[in-house]
């Protein structure tokens, strides 16, 4: 249009009515409005996508100041906490302001990959419709497993635990297929839009019961007891919610502090939820909880088999948090080498605490390599390998002793807990400081 166009300052052409001059200056500034609303929704949509598939909020916050840059944006604030997204930018003087509520909350680490490959790949100066575009084929995009191949992974995954946790054969395949049920009752009630934490305490009743179950089969059947506790936690331990815990770590120590406490919350009611469930097979059939010696196989063989379960472990929660095969196939090799270093400090005298921190510092050390060679987020990488490090027995450990008021016994695994949680937390954030991101 004619007024778009012309100089500052030049005349106004005769054959041009100059009444017609506001009308035509009116419809360009709505027209570029609209198209800085649509821009600003872009970024809206790109940052709820990325907290939606379980991603930090200081990795989000990076991603959409980049893309606003390629939106051509002069400035942008953006408020971020674990149900809304807010943004504020500036172009050519106007300024727009605009929230989006982020929905339920999951783990999709290939969405999170696309999503950040997006912001970094955006041509300079690209369209908002064309970003829409993008946006809309990720999210639209299937999951990379069916349900069958995940609730495999979660077995296999969980079995690895049990045997990590010191149980024999009988408790290893009755958790390994008492969790499998278990995630496939908590993917049914996810489709039919149940309410997560109802749905985490409900999968946690079928994995629980289910181990109580077979295992008295298994006891008729001759095949053998299954009355190891670590084989009755690690049943359900596939419910920890370890991605939301590990990321609000992560964003506490980026100064991210309402996005991390919030979706440390969201963390914990999760795993209440689950415990919820767990105690009350607990209660009716009053599990025994008392220490029990680890199976001795020898040194070199257990070495082995724990570096064999420290793979399937690292793999199969790779597999549950949507990763591609290449990635769920390196986070199995980190998992592996990752745990078994910590264990062989553990068996050389070392706290589980400290130990857990070094096998937390390589991993954070190798992602640094494995993220630019393997061009996929690193939260996606160290997340699943450390999820096998995670104290998931004395986590639900120490519910179930407050609950029956055994409060000794409570506060030591509450203490064990935290310090290995943290020495997680401190792991990972130390190779941050040699990097930008």
């Amino acid at each position: 249009m004619f007024a778009a166009f012309r100089e500052p300052g030049s005349p106004v052409q005769a054959n041009t009515p100059s009444a017609e001059l506001p009308s035509i200056i009116d419809r360009d500034r709505d027209a570029d409005r609209s198209e800085l609303s649509d821009a600003v929704e872009g970024l809206l949509w790109l940052g709820t996508s990325m907290l939606r598939a379980g991603n930090t909020a200081f990795r989000t916050r990076e991603c959409m100041d980049l893309l606003a840059k390629k939106l051509s944006f002069d400035g942008i604030s953006v408020a971020l906490t674990f149900d809304t997204v807010i943004a504020s930018v500036r172009r050519a003087g106007e300024r727009v302001t605009m929230a989006r509520e982020i929905g339920l909350p999951g783990v999709n680490a290939w969405r999170i990959g696309e999503l950040e490959k997006l912001a970094q790949t955006a041509e300079l100066g690209t369209n908002a419709r064309k970003t829409a575009a993008d946006l809309a084929r990720i999210e639209s995009a299937s999951p990379l497993y069916t349900r069958t191949q995940i609730a495999a992974a979660v077995g296999a995954a969980s079995g690895a635990f049990a045997f990590l946790n010191g149980c024999g054969a009988t408790e290893i395949w009755v958790a390994a297929v008492s969790s499998a049920l278990g995630q496939s009752a908590r993917s049914q009630l996810a489709r039919r839009q149940f309410n997560q934490y109802g749905a985490t305490a409900l999968s946690a009743v079928v994995a629980a019961g289910m181990y109580v179950a077979i295992a008295a089969l298994s006891v008729r059947a001759g095949w053998g007891t299954a009355d190891h506790p670590a084989g009755f936690m690690s049943s359900v331990l596939f419910l920890v919610p370890g991605f939301p815990l590990v990321a609000a770590l992560l964003d506490l120590l980026e100064h991210q502090t309402v996005a991390a406490f919030s979706r440390f919350a969201y963390g914990i009611m999760m795993f209440l939820a689950a415990t919820f469930g767990l105690s009350i097979i607990v209660g009716i059939v009053r599990i025994d909880l008392s220490p029990h010696p680890p199976v001795e196989l020898g040194y070199s063989l257990t070495m082995l088999l724990k570096g064999v379960a420290s793979f399937a472990g690292g793999y199969g929660f790779a597999l549950l948090y949507n990763s591609p095969a290449r990635t769920a196939l390196a986070v199995g090799l980190l998992a592996l080498a990752a745990n078994e270093f910590r264990l062989m400090l553990v068996d050389a005298g070392m706290a589980l605490a400290p130990a857990t921190f070094f096998g937390a510092l390589a991993i954070g050390l190798v992602a640094l390599l494995l993220d630019r060679r393997l061009n996929v987020p690193r939260i996606t990488i160290t997340v699943p390998s450390i999820i096998i490090m995670v104290p998931g027995v004395y986590a639900f450990e120490t519910i179930v002793f407050f609950n029956r008021g055994q409060m000794l016994e409570a506060l030591q695994t509450l203490a064990s807990c935290s310090f290995v949680i943290g020495a997680m937390a401190m792991g990972l954030a130390t190779p941050r400081f040699f990097s930008k991101s």
